[in-house]
């Protein structure tokens, strides 16, 4: 069995096992990963198989042996004996991996507009019997499409643990409506399982919270269950599902960096049994714990349509959004995009329509035929007295399957627009009201800097994002700036620096001003009490470490392919 990336970053004794479960639960695994700084405790994992459960969990046994603590710095990672001890454990050339090109692949994301500094070595775990000690910082990974600099290695070194091959489907329990998954599992893959069997994940069939995955949440494309939990992604459905912070993930299981491996919670649909412990994970982005397996809510698939709307400014298309929501419409998704994405997207010459270049609302409108016709009415009348013109209700599935595909070209057009340049993404969320202060502010920057920016975003959530583009260093340094004050700007605006993206090496500097002294000091006091020797995924999420010096990751841009997506439903 090939299993996909895992990173650990933090100096440690790392212990992995690696567990399969098989769809028809009559073979049991799951993976296990423990890391304790050198000096600290040593830990031993004992695997165990579960052949007959019908509700199987980890189970691993863990013995603490006390020594003598480390007082002063972090430990010099030996790399040269850890790969000397996997290659021993690991003789097959593929499992283990100092190739410099995988090196520096396991580093990066699809999507990244930070370049990571590569790993020491890379580890693609089996099985259970595959457990192995050594000395380094530890990184995980999974489907690689985060944008925040979530992979890097720190400057020391470090092990790139690859989840990618723990994409089992464990358990679809369609009369409870939820699923049960491996963290590799990607959101796309989990929705077309669920479409065969008539039920999405999110916006249509059956969904899970995540957005979390199209389920309500539909985060970008490739990216996996843990990773969508660890970042607390959402997308376009979060308007009417919400976001991986809310209801929709039931339970998770968890490697510690103790060693142990935990269940946060039961399948039942609600519970009071103490303070929920599955959210102190979601948006942790690996620093906690490693997230191997979970729970997710799903929700009947609804009959759904699209409608478009054309604006004289944001001011006004916002405005009327607020006016809608406001009113308890049944919208499903409502987006924005800005007249030079509007110009892109004529340019790109994948849509059947020229549209006029003007800021669009994409709505998408969803329940039973008469229920879709009545919220477009109201729609209709509430927007036009602010302003809208040439309102079109989709009069099929297959124009409103069109239609929604321009949305979804956006990214890509836009990437096309400047041809040879590179797009960094922002993504800033504020109170849906200072939503135009902010997008106004945007583009003021842009203008004074001479930046091509096209702007789109979830307007029902007050979350939007710029492509900034830009051809060279030169460029790359203005857009810097631009990005920089937008973070700030939105959180004057009592916003946040990342909407549904995360935080990562990124925009960790930023968390002091947004949550203030007290509650990143508690925050701090969380990992040092699951983490005292910063063993999971260093120099991420928390302002008060600093980033590797050597790393690359806040130097350069990374590019953001500009190749076109293969049509995609949504």
């Amino acid at each position: 069995m090939q299993l996909r990336r895992l990173h650990i970053k933090d100096f440690g004794i790392l212990l992995i096992g690696g567990l399969q479960r098989s769809y028809d639960r009559c073979s049991y695994t799951i993976l296990a990963v423990a890391v304790i700084a050198g000096g600290a405790s040593l830990f031993a994992l004992a695997r165990s198989r579960d052949t007959g459960s019908s509700n199987p969990t980890a189970k691993a046994i863990v013995e603490a042996v006390p020594t003598a603590l480390q007082t002063g710095s972090e430990p010099v990672p030996n790399f040269s004996k850890a790969l000397e001890d996997l290659q021993a454990e690991f003789p097959e050339s593929s499992i283990v991996s100092t190739d410099p090109s995988e090196l520096y692949a396991y580093a990066q994301s699809a999507y990244s507009q930070f370049v990571g500094s590569p790993h020491t070595i890379v580890v693609h775990v089996r099985s259970t019997e595959d457990v192995v000690k050594y000395l380094v910082p530890i990184v995980p990974y999974s489907g690689g499409t985060s944008l925040e600099g979530n992979l890097s290695a720190p400057s020391a070194g470090s092990i790139c643990v690859d989840l990618s091959a723990l994409d089992k489907i464990i358990a679809i329990n369609e009369s409870d409506a939820d699923v049960v998954c491996q963290a590799g599992v990607t959101w796309n893959d989990l929705n077309e399982t669920l479409k065969e069997k008539g039920m999405l994940l999110c916006s249509r069939y059956y969904r899970t919270d995540r957005r979390i995955l199209r389920h309500s949440l539909d985060p970008g494309r490739g990216a996996t269950i843990g990773g969508m939990i660890s970042t607390g992604c959402s997308g376009t459905n979060a308007v009417r599902y919400g976001t991986a912070r809310g209801e929709w993930i039931l339970n998770i299981t968890v490697v510690l960096p103790s060693g142990e491996v935990i269940k946060t919670r039961q399948r039942a649909r609600k519970s009071s049994a103490g303070f929920d412990l599955t959210k102190l994970f979601i948006g942790a982005e690996g620093t906690l714990g490693i997230i191997t397996e979970a729970t997710l809510r799903l929700a009947p698939v609804l009959p759904s349509t699209v409608a478009v709307a054309q604006f004289s400014d944001i001011r006004h298309a916002t405005n009327a959004v607020c006016d809608i929501l406001n009113h308890g419409a049944a919208l499903q998704c409502v987006e924005i995009i800005d007249e030079l994405t509007i110009k892109a997207l004529n340019r790109y010459g994948t849509s059947a329509r020229k549209w006029p270049e003007k800021v669009t609302l994409f709505f998408k409108f969803q329940g039973s035929d008469n229920v879709i016709q009545e919220t477009s009415r109201y729609v209709e009348s509430v927007i036009t007295k602010h302003g809208a013109t040439d309102y079109q209700l989709a009069s099929n599935e297959q124009e409103s399957e069109d239609i929604w595909q321009d949305r979804r070209n956006a990214l890509f057009a836009c990437l096309a627009y400047r041809p040879g340049c590179q797009g960094w993404m922002t993504d800033v969320c504020v109170p849906v009201s200072r939503l135009p202060d902010l997008i106004s502010a945007a583009k003021q920057d842009f203008e004074e800097l001479g930046l091509v920016a096209p702007i789109a975003g979830h307007v029902g959530d007050g979350n939007f994002h710029a492509l900034v583009l830009y051809a060279d260093d030169a460029e790359l340094a203005l857009v810097r700036e631009a990005v920089g004050r937008i973070n700030r700007k939105a959180i004057e605006l009592e916003g946040t620096c990342t909407g549904e993206h995360g935080v990562g090496a990124g925009k960790r500097n930023y968390l002091l001003t947004e949550l203030g002294e007290g509650t990143v000091a508690l925050m701090r006091t969380i990992k040092q009490t699951l983490d005292p020797h910063n063993l999971f995924n260093p120099g991420k999420l928390y302002p008060d470490v600093s980033p590797p010096s050597d790393t690359n990751a806040s130097n350069k841009g990374h590019a953001i392919s500009n190749t076109k997506p293969a049509s995609s439903k949504s």
